[in-house]
């Protein structure tokens, strides 16, 4: 699971579908957006990041199924 910060989430989505950007998603192929947050204090999603990457993969499995249960890609009606 890739957790990350972007001021533009369709950009960003299509650059990992792509495999644009060498790192952790380029080499595990995620490729599949299935929860975002939105704000617009820079700050506080960059808490809300930090916050969610020191969770436990169970936990954040039940944040994502709390509002995707069906594991959903939620760009794939964008073009």
């Amino acid at each position: 699971m890739y957790i990350g910060v972007t001021n533009n989430l369709e950009r960003r989505v299509y650059e990992h579908k792509q495999e644009l950007i060498e790192g952790f998603t380029k080499r595990y192929h995620v490729n599949k957006l299935v929860y975002f947050e939105t704000t617009t204090d820079v700050r506080s999603a960059i808490e809300r990041e930090k916050q969610l990457k020191g969770w436990l993969r169970s936990r954040k499995n039940a944040l994502v199924e709390s509002m995707n249960p069906e594991w959903r890609d939620l760009s794939e009606d964008w073009r």
